[in-house]
Order: structure tokens, then sequence, then C-alpha cells
């Protein structure tokens, strides 16, 4: 449960029994989640979850940030953006997803089926794995890469859209649920960084002290001699976030916004269904202790 929309619906889902209730929920924190996610997670558990007698487990690898600035600490890079001596653009690899969520998710999903690394899983023990999928990013929907977690995608079978998602979270008074990323999440487009540093000035302030620290890429790899040939930026622009064009507002977000004025002259001209309107229309393989592949 990463706490954004279709991870909030599905545990709602489930605690109102609407799906079959879960038992239990894994939150993976980075260490630099929004307060925002964590406010909302914390609502979550208490609200939803709890009176549903489903239990919230919060795991962590450690503190992302701290981790990529402290050259005594192993570190799994983030996608920085690279802009080499010789000005061609680049990136460094993502191996965050894999060590700060799918490790721990990992690690207590054995603790629960009491099988704790390194024993070994006996055949035809797992658990099922609910994954917060809709159907307007099918294309990430994959089968788990160990025998002891079967993938489901509860959303895709019922046919929900991030839209629906967005509607029913809305009927519970769930309206604000927040987009669950770190912080300082290279893959963030304009309309993100906009929204951290206009609606959070202590957060904004944050994510450009982080960039600037990051330049020469993090801490361990120039402590063990591993320095970075460029320089390293948040922003996809590869200048310092400070000075980052992100008032420029891209295609994508143009088109979302025709899309929306067009529905409000037009109106949805694909009807509704009386369950949900129709109107609107990855992460990589690791062992259990392994870094990404």
């Amino acid at each position: 449960m990463g706490a954004g929309v279709q991870s909030s619906t599905l545990l709602a889902l489930s605690a109102e029994g609407i799906l079959p209730k879960v038992d239990y929920a894994i939150f993976a924190d980075t260490g630099w989640e929004p307060e925002a996610v964590y406010s909302h997670l914390d609502r979550l558990e208490h609200e939803i979850a709890r009176p549903a007698g489903i239990h919230v487990f919060r795991v962590s690898s450690g503190n992302i940030r701290s981790d990529a600035l402290n050259p005594d600490r192993r570190f799994a890079s983030m996608p920085l953006h690279v802009l080499n001596k010789d000005g061609r653009p680049g990136m460094t690899r993502r191996q965050c997803t894999g060590e700060y969520k799918i490790k721990p998710i990992k690690q207590k999903v054995r603790e629960l089926l009491g099988h704790p690394y390194p024993a070994r899983i006996p055949k035809g023990v797992f658990v099922e794995q609910w994954v917060g999928i809709s159907t307007d990013e099918f294309h990430r929907a994959k089968d788990a890469d160990v025998k002891y977690m079967h993938n489901r995608h509860p959303l895709l079978d019922l046919g929900w859209s991030r839209a629906d998602c967005i509607r029913y979270l809305t009927s519970l008074g769930l309206a604000e649920t927040p987009k669950s990323s770190c912080l300082g999440c290279p893959f963030h487009g304009n309309a993100q960084w906009r929204h951290i540093r206009d609606t959070s000035p202590s957060e904004w302030a944050d994510v450009v002290a982080f960039d600037a620290a990051i330049r020469q890429g993090n801490a361990r790899a120039n402590a063990t001699g591993n320095r970075l040939l460029g320089e390293a930026f948040l922003h996809r622009s590869r200048v310092p976030l400070s000075q980052a064009p992100i008032d420029h507002v891209t295609a994508a977000e143009r088109a979302a916004l025709q899309d929306e004025a067009d529905k409000l002259e037009n109106g949805v001209v694909d009807g509704c269904s009386p369950w949900a309107c129709r109107g609107d229309t990855d992460a990589p393989a690791q062992d259990d202790f392994g870094l990404a592949t």
C-alpha cells in the first residue's frame, strides 16, 4: 500500500466488504514521502483499516535522502538526471525501488509466512498480494518474481480506472488523496514540482537543498572513489532545481487541460453505468536481498 489513489481504493473496498477482507496492508516507507502522504496514511489506518480489523504494517530499509548524503551508508542509486562533461545527457541507474520498496515488503511477507530470510519457504506456501493497478496503466500488471508471492490486480478485475478510484474515494471523504512518491523523485513532472513549491515551502526548501547536495552524485560512491563523471540533478532540464523551468506547461498537461475543457463544454459522451461512470477514460525484478536489476 503506497497510500496513493489506487492502493487507498483497494484498502477501502476491502474494508467496506466490496472486496474480500485482506489480512494485512504493508506500507514501505522510504523516509522521504511528502507530509501529505504520511497524514493520509494515518487517516487510512485509523478511519478505514483499523475499524475493519486490517493491520497496517510500516516497513523500511532506511531513509533514502539521508542515505544518499551519508558516505558511510551503502546507497541504492536513484535515477538522477546527469549532464556529462561532453554535454550529453544521461541518467543514473534506478535501484531505489528495489532497495527501499520491494526489499522491505518481501522481508515482512516472509516474516508473516513464518519463514524469515534466509529460511527456505516450502513449496505451496505463499501470499496473495493485491497490487493497485487500474485500467489506464494495465501494462504495469505483472506476476511476482518469487514463488511465495502471487500477484492479483483487483482494480483490473473490476474494470476501474484511476478516475473511478478518485470518484469512489471522494464519496468516502478522501478526495484529497495525494500521489505517493518520494518528495525528491527525479521522475516528477513540472506540475508536481510546482505543487511542492506552491503548497509547502519547507518541503520545497528541502528538495532544493538536496538537489544542490547531490550534484556530484551520492556520498558513498564519492567516498569509495567511484565519482560521477558529470553533474547530477533532480530536474530533467539538468539545471539546479531552484532555476529549473518548472512553470513551463508541458504538452501532456495542455492535453489534459483541453480534455477537461471539452468535457465542460460537451459533457461526457460515453455515458455511465449504474456502478461507475465510464466517461473518463515498473518495479524491477530482484531477489530477496539483492539490488534491483
